[in-house]
C-alpha cells in the first residue's frame, strides 16, 4: 500500500519536508487545514493547552475533508508534548501523554528538551506496540503501547484496525512503519547528549531548538551577538551527530540561505509556503501539494 505518512513518502524519495502549525484545533480547524501547503502540521502542546478533546476534533476534521492534494488521507499530525525529555524517570511517569496523542490518530512525536537517552528510549518504547520485534535486545525494550486506542487511530489513518497496527511502528526503524518521532536538543544538559542520544533506535530527526539554546546559555535575545560562536557551534554539533546517525537535521532557513541550506543537508527546513516555494523547486519536487 502507499504511504500513510507524507513526510516519511518525501524523505525515502529524498525530498525536504516542509511543515506547518494549524491556527484553530477543533473539527472546523481540521478542516481548513485538510489542505496544507505544508507537508506536515505540528500541534504544538509544549506550551498550548494540552487539549486532547480539540485533538481528537481536529483530526477527524482533517479525515472527513481528505484526501490531501497528494492522495494521501490526511496530512501527516506531529505533536510536542508538556512534558521534557528529562530522563527515563521523568519520561516514564508521562509516558501516558505518547498514548494519549497517539490515540487520536497522530502520526508522530517531537520531544522537547530530549536530555537523555534514557528519555528518548522510553519515549520510542511507548510508541510501540509490544509485538514489534525490531530493536529489540538491539538498544531498546519491548514496547509498551497499548490495546484499545487503535479503533479511532486506524479510523483517521483509513486502514482497517489490522492494517493500523501492522503499520504504526517507528520508522525508520521498522521501514514500513508509519510514526515519526523526532527531539529538540535544545539546552546545554542535552547537547552534552547529543550524539548518544540520537543513536537510540526509532529516531526519525532532530533540532536544536535555537531559542532555548540561547536561554540555556544565559541569553534572552537569541540574536545577541555575544552568543553567535556558541550558538553555531551547537547547531553543527548537532547536525553532526543527525548526519552520523543519517537521520533527518531540521533547522531554520530563510529566502537567502535556503538553496545552501538544503545543499548542505537540511531536510526538514523550517520557513513559510514562499520560502517552502523556493526549496521545492531547487529540488524537483513532484509529490502535489
Amino acid at each position: 500500500m502507499a504511504r500513510v505518512n507524507r513526510a516519511i513518502e518525501l524523505l525515502e524519495q529524498g525530498q525536504p519536508v516542509y511543515y506547518s502549525s494549524p491556527r484553530e484545533l477543533s473539527y472546523e480547524g481540521g478542516v481548513q487545514a485538510s489542505q496544507t501547503w505544508s507537508d506536515y502540521l505540528v500541534v504544538e502542546m509544549e506550551h498550548g493547552t494540552f487539549n486532547l478533546a480539540g485533538l481528537d476534533a481536529f483530526m477527524k476534521g482533517l479525515a472527513a475533508s481528505g484526501p490531501t492534494k497528494s492522495g494521501h488521507h490526511t496530512p501527516t499530525v506531529i505533536t510536542t508534548l508538556p512534558t521534557d525529555g528529562t530522563d527515563e524517570h521523568v519520561m516514564r511517569a508521562n509516558a501516558w501523554m505518547v498514548k494519549q496523542v497517539l490515540a487520536r490518530g497522530v502520526h508522530g512525536i517531537l520531544l522537547c528538551h530530549a536530555e537523555t537517552p534514557g528519555a528518548v528510549k522510553v519515549l520510542v518504547e511507548s510508541a510501540r506496540y509490544p509485538f514489534y520485534t525490531i530493536g529489540v535486545g538491539k538498544g531498546l525494550d519491548v514496547g509498551r503501547r497499548g490495546a484499545g486506542g487503535q479503533g479511532g487511530a486506524a479510523e483517521i489513518w483509513g486502514l482497517s484496525v489490522e492494517e493500523y497496527m501492522r503499520r504504526a511502528d517507528v520508522w525508520p526503524l521498522n521501514p514500513e512503519g508509519e510514526i515519526f518521532l523526532g527531539l529538540k536538543i535544545e539546552n546545554k544538559r542535552a547537547l552534552s547528549n547529543a550524539e548518544a542520544t540520537v543513536r537510540v533506535p526509532g529516531i526519525a530527526f532532530a533540532e536544536w531548538g535555537p531559542g532555548d539554546m540561547a536561554l540555556s546559555h544565559g541569553y534572552i535575545d537569541r540574536d545577541d551577538p555575544s552568543y553567535a560562536e556558541e550558538s553555531a557551534n551547537a547547531r553543527t554539533r548537532v547536525k553532526a551527530a543527525c548526519d552520523a546517525e543519517n537521520i533527518a537535521f531540521l533547522d531554520g532557513v530563510t529566502p537567502d540561505n535556503i538553496v545552501e541550506r538544503l545543499d548542505d543537508g537540511v531536510r526538514i527546513p523550517s520557513c513559510g509556503e514562499d520560502v517552502a516555494t523556493i526549496g521545492r523547486k531547487h529540488t524537483n519536487r513532484t509529490m502535489p501539494w
